[in-house]
């Protein structure tokens, strides 16, 4: 019961910091500093990513119709037009894609602990300050509808998207940042992230539990009653989460986030300073 209490916390967790640009990756690893699953040291590298599947459903549940090809309602142009969408998430998570498969391994034994996750906490809250500032007073032509995002617009969101491979740096907020400094509004840029999380999700999601298979070590049942608590739980918390940022980033900046990014990182390299 305790450690299915635990799920719960980590898929609240899970549930908020996935979309906000405050890193879900880099808060799950703090929350393991202080609150650690009784389970193998396999299974919890598998968890934290899995856990995003609770995530990535409540983003299809929320823009079904957005995302259907094959919605009766929709005109053969609407259809269209939803595959043309497609077609430019896929190619915006190429980079990553191909960056992840090459450097998982050593990404998880040299990037996932505390230190780096404070220092990118920090240096991408400072960028996110910088670039609110400098467009703050200014009437920038931005692209702020989601279809009208091009190829080349997409394939360089989607190279943003390589910095999130560092823990602590946001997958969302890496893009989101991008987005906006190659011209896209922040309401198009957020919903063209969501896109991007299903399938980069869907992969990361299946490399780890590949590799958890192929370990040899068989999950317990209280195992995978974690893992199915965390990830109801991250569905249910994304879905109110996913709604309430989409109101928030048509009438405010990402400045706050830029703030609590810098408090949190600051907060935990002088943690982590005292047990040193």
């Amino acid at each position: 019961m305790i450690e299915l209490l635990k799920a719960v916390l980590f898929g609240i967790v899970e549930g908020v910091t996935e979309w906000l640009p405050i890193s879900s990756t880099g808060h799950l690893i703090l929350l393991n500093e202080f609150i650690t699953l009784n389970v193998s040291e396999e299974f919890g590298s598998m968890f934290d990513v899995v856990i995003q599947l609770g995530a990535i459903l409540a983003v299809i549940v929320l823009f079904f119709h957005k995302l259907n090809p094959f919605a009766p309602s929709k005109t053969a142009a609407e259809k269209k037009q939803t595959w043309s969408l497609w077609f430019k998430v896929v190619a915006a998570i190429i980079p990553s894609g191909i960056v992840g498969v090459l450097f998982d391994d050593w990404m998880d034994a040299h990037l996932h602990n505390g230190i780096v996750v404070s220092i990118a906490l920090i240096v991408y809250g400072i960028a996110f300050l910088l670039v609110e500032r400098r467009n703050q007073g200014k009437h920038l032509r931005r692209i702020d509808d989601v279809h009208d995002i091009s190829y080349q617009t997409a394939l360089m969101i989607g190279l943003f998207q390589c910095l999130s491979l560092v823990p602590g740096t946001s997958r969302s907020g890496s893009t989101i940042l991008g987005a906006i400094l190659i011209g896209v509004g922040r309401s198009a840029g957020a919903e063209f992230s969501f896109f991007m999380a299903i399938p980069t999700m869907l992969g990361a999601s299946a490399i780890k539990a590949l590799k958890f298979l192929l370990s040899g070590v068989e999950a317990t049942g209280t195992e995978i009653g974690v893992l199915i608590v965390g990830c109801i739980v991250s569905f249910l918390v994304s879905l109110a989460v996913i709604k309430g940022l989409m109101e928030y980033v048509r009438r405010h900046s990402f400045s706050a986030f830029g703030v609590y990014r810098i408090i949190l990182g600051a907060v935990v390299l002088a943690y982590f300073a005292i047990l040193a």
